[in-house]
């Protein structure tokens, strides 16, 4: 499919990773469609695209039947709640019910879609399908470490079926699937207060406060800045890789390195202050191991760590200037 250009819908369009994904491939030539529901996705994320000849939007709630006018080439199904944090309206833990329905019953209806239009498919997974690791890096032939009735087991168990759906329908009913299982990425157009650890650090820092870490920060992450995850996400989409396939980057961090040099590029005093760990089942380690996205989609991230925070920074100071007061 590279090279020739498509019909796309895009759920979840309106989100962090949905938004960038509509930018990358209208860039590309395509025709793009657009849905969401907002239910955590902002219209701020397309608000650019108004008025682009190959770009639409539907608002809908990808758990309901699905209609779109139209032959599609190509689904991508990235609609979900994605923070774990309790203090975020937007995570999944506040939304458990539409997190499964997402996951569920909009996979089933987005896969339905693809197959009536004989259209390739590519659903957004997660590293958190993996749990809180044994192993370690995490390969996609690794089968994870999950509680499936946890706090968290609403967004890794959706994922988790979502995975397996996927491939039934590849294998049952011929459909052109992909999966890919991405890793902790940042950038611009994350929500100030969605709860996850890059917002919740810029926001602290660029504001002069101390940096809040739960535990005692040796827990790790591995970042990835959001342009390098959409080209392999992309470059998944161009390919005939049906098996999951790990998009993230590989270089581990501890939370607590990490706030350091967050401090250190936002200028930031203020300094760290530790309180208890309040994610049940937060895991202790994440780092992809991505041989088969380096050997198959010769594809590995380009953007450092550093780098794609002094990227990130003007975003967050925009939305921090424009929210009245929130720096108070």
């Amino acid at each position: 499919m590279k090279g020739s250009t498509m019909r796309i819908l895009i759920t979840g369009a309106a989100g962090f990773l949905g938004s960038h994904l509509c930018d990358r491939l209208l860039a590309e030539g395509h025709t793009v469609t657009g849905m969401d529901n907002f239910i955590t996705g902002s219209p701020d994320n397309l608000a650019h695209l108004a008025g682009h000849p190959r770009f639409s939007f539907i608002r809908h709630d990808v758990s309901n039947f699905i209609f779109v006018p139209g032959r599609l080439d190509a689904i991508l199904h990235f609609a979900s709640p994605a923070s774990p944090n309790a203090n975020s309206p937007r995570g999944y833990v506040n939304l458990p019910i539409q997190t499964m329905k997402a996951g569920a019953l909009g996979t089933h209806n987005t896969l339905g879609l693809a197959r009536a239009n004989k259209a390739r498919f590519l659903l957004a997974s997660t590293s958190e399908i993996y749990g809180d690791p044994i192993e370690h890096p995490q390969r996609e032939s690794y089968w994870g470490h999950v509680d499936p009735n946890g706090i968290r087991s609403v967004y890794d168990e959706a994922k988790r079926f979502a995975e397996a759906l996927t491939m039934a329908y590849h294998r049952f009913h011929g459909i052109d699937t992909r999966i890919v299982r991405i890793f902790n990425t940042f950038g611009p157009r994350m929500h100030l207060d969605d709860g996850r650890v890059v917002p919740n650090f810029l926001s602290q820092a660029l504001c002069g406060k101390p940096l809040t870490i739960y535990g005692d920060g040796q827990q790790t992450r591995s970042f990835c800045y959001v342009s390098d995850l959409i080209d392999g996400i992309v470059r998944l989409l161009y390919s005939d890789i049906h098996d999951p396939v790990n998009i993230g980057n590989p270089t581990e961090t501890t939370i607590l390195e990490f706030a350091n040099s967050i401090n250190r590029l936002a200028g930031n005093s203020a300094g760290i202050v530790y309180k208890d760990l309040r994610s049940e089942g937060d895991p202790q380690r994440r780092q992809p191991d991505i041989t088969r996205a380096r050997s198959l989609l010769s594809w590995e991230p380009k953007v450092t760590m550093e780098e794609g925070i002094t990227l990130t920074i003007p975003y967050f100071q925009e939305k921090l200037g424009l929210s009245g007061g929130c720096c108070s």
